[in-house]
């Protein structure tokens, strides 16, 4: 079958898909995909802004494959053109190979290979955590219990990863002459360093919090701006940051905490852009139900386990949403988002071969 699946990839990876910008129509690779699923009912779905979603169903499947297909920008480090598959003795080389059209193209390799009930979910917004697709599908009336949501897990079942939020800071400050002594406290780049000098420490407090083989709190103060020159106080500055929770974590009361870190005087602005729950989702008690749940269901599909992850996924999003759900796909993580990304052959044909085996179960 990997002949096949490479065929596919091949394909995929031909589809300019990056986001940003995220300039995906609703034609390209959603009609090949389209082409490629005889005897599936499509629907594919414009949800604005480049956010394009199919869903493929053939016969009654409880159990729906996710996949998004669009992929990070390329970095000027690429050493051939990253829209051309390129196959060694051992891997596949390309944008998106990893990350995840491998899987895209394993499944639709399976799907031909086998004639029983499926569903796939393709989408196009997941590197830009601008989750419409997702959020668009889990609120409509779709009937699914289980998901399996595909990104590089080597081929095992990862039940359980950290949660993710970001952050925008504003500080304000008071411009004046830099030789006065009230600079220290009326700068608001100051103000940013002294509570980002907070922030992490308190971050670094939390290395001692454990969760199904996850310990401590991710932080990271990702982006400062502020200030006009050496000599003048800074009126302004913003701060970005992100982190990401354990699943037993409080979202709220972290973000409370971390707002708290600065001085009320001195923050003109706190904004949460973006925020994806943990896999599983919710309070500790029902998050540890959802493992055990989805741990079960690995099992009954004769899927191997793996570790659980520091990388964030949709597929807490699906489990928010009351779905069982757990991450799988070909390859490992490493190789995503960089130059040359590259997922090994034998993942390939290890996905493919599940995937295959799960179809012929009629999920």
């Amino acid at each position: 079958m990997l002949p096949t699946v490479l065929q596919h990839l091949e394909a995929l990876v031909g589809f300019d898909t990056r986001n940003p910008p995220r300039a995906i129509g609703t034609g390209g690779i959603f009609d090949y995909l389209r082409a490629q699923l005889p005897g599936f009912e499509v629907r594919v779905t414009d949800h604005g802004a480049g956010a394009v979603s199919m869903l493929a169903v053939r016969g009654n499947p409880r159990r729906v494959f996710n996949v998004h297909l669009d992929t990070v920008p390329a970095s000027p480090d690429w050493s051939a053109d990253p829209h051309v598959l390129r196959v060694t003795s051992d891997k596949a080389i390309g944008l998106g190979a990893c990350d995840i059209k491998g899987a895209a193209a394993g499944l639709v390799a399976a799907a031909n290979a086998t004639t029983g009930d499926a569903a796939f979910l393709f989408s196009s917004d997941e590197e830009a955590n601008d989750a419409r697709c997702i959020a668009a599908f889990l609120a409509s009336d779709h009937g699914f219990e289980q998901a399996i949501i595909a990104e590089p897990t080597m081929c095992e079942a990862v039940l359980a990863h950290r949660g993710i939020s970001s952050v925008l800071m504003r500080f304000k400050g008071q411009a004046g002459h830099a030789s006065g002594a009230d600079a220290f406290e009326l700068s608001a780049v100051h103000q940013a360093m002294r509570w980002g000098t907070k922030a992490l420490d308190h971050a670094k407090a939390q290395a001692h919090a454990r969760f199904g083989g996850l310990t401590g709190l991710r932080f990271n103060i990702g982006r400062v701006e502020g200030g006009i020159k050496a000599n003048m106080i800074a009126p302004a500055a913003e701060l970005r940051f992100g982190f990401r929770p354990l699943p037993s974590m409080d979202l709220d009361q972290m973000h409370a905490t971390f707002r708290g870190l600065a001085d009320p005087a001195a923050l003109a602005h706190y904004e949460e852009t973006f925020r994806g729950p943990s896999l599983p989702a919710g309070d500790i008690a029902r998050a540890e139900e959802k493992r055990l749940a989805a741990r079960d269901l690995a099992d009954e599909l004769g899927l191997p386990i793996g570790n659980a992850v520091d990388f964030w996924t949709e597929a807490s999003l699906f489990s928010q949403a009351g779905l069982t759900a757990f991450v799988f796909g070909p390859g490992h993580i490493a190789q995503a988002h960089t130059a040359d990304e590259w997922v090994a052959l034998d993942q390939l044909a290890a996905a493919a071969a599940h995937y295959t085996r799960l179809l012929e179960q009629h999920a």
